[in-house]
């Protein structure tokens, strides 16, 4: 691992922290007390890695119906429902950011990293990319963002691409019935349930979405 983080730093001109450090704390944890084994096996097997792009996919039955997903959803949710899927893919922009009323785990199937900002950056709905970090998370380990964490898809540190479980409370970027602004200047980032996006205003897929064109800044890209 710290050979792959000092080189992802000697390429990229931004600091890439690893999410074992102190700096880490302000936007979440790493998890233990779980083995999430099988769920990482499953991933490896069965879920592709597209040759452009990324692929998201809310909720995996046959990950949903393995004994830590029920463990996770007792212990650490506190018996709420949830839903387990995965995002995989070859991303290495900034592009937006989301966030959600609740945490949500990623367990890493491979290396990747996670660019990172805190909900109460945000001003007037929009937000500066300098104010993000970028964290680096080693194959094999689970964390906790916390709800008042900006994130995206990670970011790919090899040709390969990047595969990661995804949890969320259950309904989680799923279709929204409607999605009309109220008097609340938050509920114009609402963009699906118990999403809220913030994107780059030159990234169209999020843009054509309906996402609310917020970011300032260059939307950098990550090297690896």
């Amino acid at each position: 691992m710290e050979n792959r983080l000092e080189h992802l730093n000697q390429v990229n001109d931004v600091p890439v922290h690893s999410v074992l450090d102190p700096e880490f704390a302000s936007y979440g944890r790493v998890v233990t007390g779980y083995d999430f084994s099988e769920m990482i096996a499953y991933m490896e097997q069965n879920t592709p890695i597209p040759e452009n792009g990324n692929i998201y996919v809310a909720s995996v039955s046959e990950m949903e119906a393995l004994a830590v997903s029920a463990e996770v959803q007792k212990k650490f949710y506190g018996d709420m429902p949830i839903e387990v899927g995965y995002c995989n893919g070859r991303n290495t922009t900034w592009n937006g950011f989301e966030y959600h009323k609740g945490s949500e785990i990623n367990v890493a199937v491979t290396d990747f990293m996670l660019i990172l900002g805190h909900v109460w950056q945000i001003e007037d709905n929009t937000y500066r990319f300098e104010n993000a970090k970028v964290f680096f998370v080693p194959k094999g380990t689970a964390v906790e963002m916390y709800q008042t964490t900006l994130h995206l898809s990670p970011c790919r540190v090899c040709d390969a691409g990047f595969k990661g479980v995804v949890i969320l409370p259950r309904g989680t970027n799923t279709p929204l019935d409607e999605k009309t602004p109220n008097g609340d200047p938050e509920s114009k980032l609402l963009l699906q349930r118990n999403k809220w996006v913030i994107a780059h205003p030159e990234r169209e897929p999020l843009i054509k979405q309906g996402a609310y064109p917020g970011l300032l800044g260059e939307n950098k890209e990550l090297h690896y």
